[in-house]
C-alpha cells in the first residue's frame, strides 16, 4: 500500500480519464436497436453478451421462479433481509413528502409533491449477486409512492440469483426482467413489447450501464452517473489499524477499479494499516481483486492535522467517508462533499451497505459535489401552485404588464389587462 504526503499524492488521487469513445459507440448502437426492434434486439444482445437465451415467455421472471427462489433462501437469511428492509423503508419514509402552500394577501403560492408514475431499478449482477442493491433501489421509490416498479438484472444462463428475486418480491417490485447492460437501460427508457416504458431509472452499473443512462436522460429521468466504488477514511492516532485495514478492503474487494484511501495525521498509523492490509489480503476469497485494487488505486496520505484531512476529503468528494476519529461529530461540520458519512470506529461502511437505513446507491468519482445519495426525491416531482384573488391581481397587474412589455410579449400583457384594464 502506498504511503505519501499531501504534496506527492497527486498520482494516488488521480481518477484517470478512461477513453470512452468505443464504449459510447457500442452503447448508442444498442440503444438504437432496442428503440427500433424492442424485445428482439434485447434478446440478441443478451445471447451475445451473457449467453442468455431469452424469449417473450421467459424474459419476465415467472411465479414459479419466485417460488423456487424462496425455497433456496434459508429462513435465517430471509429474516435478516426482512429486518434490513424494514430499516431502509422506515428511513426513506421519515422525511415525508409534504406539500407546501401559503396564502398571504390574496396570493396563494407553493408546491405540491407528486410521485412519478413508474420507475426502473437496475441491479448489477456481475462479479457477485447484490440483493442489497435491490432494496436500496426499490424502497426509496416505494416510499415516494411510485405505483409501478420494474427491476432489470442480468441473468447469466437465464437464471437470476435466488436472493435477488426474494429481495425484489419482499420490497414490492411489480416485475423483474432478465437483462443487463445498455440493452436493459434501453428497454426501460423506450419500452419494448414486454417492458412498459418507465419515467425514472435508478441504480448503479458498469461503464455501459452508466453511458446508457447518460444517453437516455431526457427521455427518462435518472438518479446519477455512478462509477467504481470508493472509500476514504479519515483517521487519527487512536484508530484501530486492523479495523481501518478491514474497512479499506471492504471496498477493494468490489472491483479492481475500486478505490480505498486513508488520510491520517499519524504516520505510524499509516504504516500499521499498510501492514495489516497485506496480512488481511491473504485470507480473502476475493484477494486477487482486492490486491490489485489496493495496488493500483489504494494508499494512505499523511497530513498535518485533521482540519487539513477534511479539506482534502472535500476535494476528493468520496462515495463513502469514514470519520474514524475520537470525536467524529466535531469533524462533521467541516465535511461538505461526500456520498455518505460514517461516524466513529463502531460504524464500518457495511453497516450502511446493508442495514442501517440510509441508501447505499451513492455518487462516485467526485460527483458528490453535485449529486446526492439516492433518496425518495429522485422519484418525485414538485409542481408549483399559484392562485390570485381579483384584489391581488389589481395590485400586481401593472407591474406584470410592464415586465411583459419589456420583453416585447404584448399578448402576455394583454392577458392581464383583459382582467384589470377597466379598473386602471
Amino acid at each position: 500500500m502506498k504511503i505519501c504526503t499531501k504534496e506527492d499524492c497527486a498520482q494516488l488521487l488521480a481518477r484517470p480519464f478512461a477513453a470512452q469513445e468505443e464504449a459510447l459507440a457500442r452503447v448508442r448502437e444498442i440503444l438504437a436497436a432496442v428503440r427500433i426492434r424492442g424485445d428482439e434486439a434485447v434478446f440478441e444482445y443478451e445471447k451475445r453478451f451473457d449467453d442468455t437465451q431469452l424469449t417473450a415467455e421467459n424474459f419476465r421472471v415467472s411465479e414459479e421462479e419466485f417460488d423456487a427462489a424462496y425455497r433456496a433462501v434459508s429462513p435465517q437469511l430471509l429474516a435478516s433481509l426482512r429486518r434490513a428492509i424494514k430499516n431502509i423503508y422506515d428511513y426513506h419514509c421519515r422525511s415525508g413528502r409534504a406539500d407546501h402552500i401559503v396564502t398571504e394577501r390574496g396570493r396563494t403560492t407553493g408546491y405540491v409533491v407528486r410521485p412519478v408514475g413508474s420507475a426502473g431499478i437496475y441491479v448489477p449482477g456481475g462479479t457477485a449477486p447484490l440483493s442489497s442493491s435491490v432494496c436500496m433501489g426499490i424502497l426509496p421509490a416505494r416510499a415516494a409512492g411510485v405505483k409501478r416498479i420494474a427491476v432489470m438484472t442480468p441473468a447469466k444462463g437465464g437464471v437470476v440469483h435466488p436472493l435477488t428475486l426474494v429481495a425484489a418480491r419482499e420490497c414490492g417490485a411489480d416485475a423483474v426482467y432478465k437483462a443487463g447492460g445498455a440493452q436493459a437501460i434501453a428497454a426501460l427508457a423506450y419500452g419494448t413489447q414486454s417492458v412498459p416504458k418507465v419515467d425514472v431509472i435508478a441504480g448503479p452499473g458498469n461503464i455501459y450501464v452508466t453511458l446508457a443512462k447518460k444517453e437516455v436522460y431526457g427521455s427518462v429521468g435518472i438518479d446519477m452517473l455512478a462509477g467504481p466504488s470508493e472509500i476514504l477514511i479519515v483517521a487519527d492516532a487512536g484508530a484501530d489499524a486492523d479495523c481501518v485495514a478491514a474497512d479499506m478492503l471492504s471496498q477493494a474487494e468490489h472491483d479492481v477499479l475500486a478505490r480505498a484511501i486513508l488520510i491520517t495525521d499519524d504516520h505510524a498509523l499509516a504504516e500499521r494499516v499498510s501492514q495489516r492490509v497485506e496480512e488481511r489480503l491473504a485470507a480473502l476469497p476475493r484477494r486477487e481483486i482486492a490486491a490489485r485494487s489496493m495496488r493500483e488505486n489504494g494508499g494512505a496520505i499523511v497530513v498535518g492535522d485533521l482540519k487539513e484531512a477534511c479539506e482534502l476529503a472535500n476535494e476528493i468528494a468520496p462515495e463513502h467517508l469514514e470519520l474514524y476519529v475520537r470525536e467524529p461529530m466535531a469533524l462533521l461540520p467541516l465535511i461538505q462533499n461526500a456520498g455518505a458519512v460514517f461516524l466513529g470506529g463502531n460504524t464500518p461502511e457495511p453497516v450502511g451497505d446493508y442495514f442501517a437505513g440510509p441508501d447505499h446507491i451513492l455518487p462516485t468519482s467526485g460527483s458528490a459535489k453535485f449529486f446526492s445519495v439516492l433518496n425518495e426525491d429522485v422519484f418525485t416531482r414538485k409542481m408549483s401552485v399559484i392562485g390570485y384573488t381579483r384584489e391581488a391581481l389589481l395590485q400586481d397587474g401593472a407591474d406584470i404588464v410592464r415586465l411583459a412589455r419589456s420583453e416585447q410579449l404584448e399578448a402576455h400583457a394583454r392577458a392581464v389587462l383583459a382582467r384589470i384594464e377597466e379598473e386602471v
